[in-house]
């Protein structure tokens, strides 16, 4: 044991870090404003009707020890960038036990805030103002799930970002992104479309540079000892302020992978996900 938090010392150190500082700079002018379903983060909010089913439904399929009403009861969730909790808490409601990291203090204070709103949910959440890498040697394969949604387009190294992931799952734990892809309908809608046009995003948000496209990511995960068993694309549509599932990863996408037992497994296979049942997110 030993051995190995030298090892993700070395790996995953903080002298190293996978965290950008002038993203940081970015979501700290808008840290209060989270919670605003009409305001900055609206997308974010109406993302919730699909990719909370999507969590929960692959989580379901993979086991049948689950409680009626409380479904993820008893899964450890890491919420990586969790902002101010705006999956942190849908997942908690389902019953998980949900730990929110972001190194942006401001953040946590507005997720922690919210949070002690509800009393079910100050239980089941906790919230640290801290980088993947600098939890790494406290919990090494600790939890159960890790979520990352619209997390990895802004971090600064994301081979190390993934190794550190790889590092704090569980074996046969189940690793959930959702991020987007690095093509040039991507630049229009994302960002010219999106930041300049229509402003649903924040001007600035998102640089084109750094958006993953599956394949690189896909790699990056099966190097690290995942396999990818779902890669899914997903559109939104500003009109109604709404998410569905599409064919298409052009744009943005969402991916489930499963960290394998003992030694990395070359490859992976991978499937199309069915589109998750119409349950609203909670």
């Amino acid at each position: 044991l030993s051995l190995l938090r030298v090892t993700a010392r070395r790996l995953c150190s903080t002298s190293h870090s996978s965290v950008d500082s002038a993203e940081m700079k970015k979501f700290q002018l808008l840290a209060h404003k989270w919670w605003d379903e009409e305001g900055e983060y609206s997308a974010l909010h109406s993302m919730n009707d699909i990719r909370v089913p999507f969590i929960r439904d692959t989580l379901l399929s993979m086991s049948s020890n689950y409680h009626l009403g409380c479904p993820l009861a008893g899964v450890k969730v890491l919420d990586v960038g969790c902002g101010g909790g705006l999956l942190s808490e849908p997942l908690g409601r389902l019953g998980a036990s949900v730990t929110g990291i972001d190194p942006l203090e401001a953040n946590i204070r507005t997720a922690d805030q919210h949070k002690s709103f509800d009393p079910v949910l100050a239980k089941r959440i906790q919230y640290k103002p801290s980088s993947l890498e600098e939890i790494v040697e406290e919990s090494m394969e600790t939890f159960d799930v890790i979520v990352a949604s619209e997390v990895v387009e802004h971090v600064a190294d994301l081979g190390l970002f993934i190794e550190c992931c790889s590092r704090v799952l569980k074996p046969e734990g189940s690793l959930f992104i959702t991020t987007i892809n690095k093509t040039q309908l991507s630049y229009v809608l994302g960002i010219v479309v999106a930041e300049k046009l229509l402003g649903i995003i924040p001007s600035g948000t998102h640089e084109w540079e750094k958006f993953v496209p599956p394949e690189e990511l896909e790699h990056l995960l099966e190097s690290n000892g995942f396999s990818v068993k779902a890669v899914q694309g997903m559109l939104y549509n500003p009109l109604w302020g709404s998410w569905s599932w599409v064919g298409s990863r052009s744009i943005n996408y969402a991916v489930h992978a499963v960290k394998a037992r003992g030694q990395p497994s070359p490859g992976g296979g991978q499937q199309e996900l069915q589109q998750p049942s119409a349950g609203a997110a909670v």
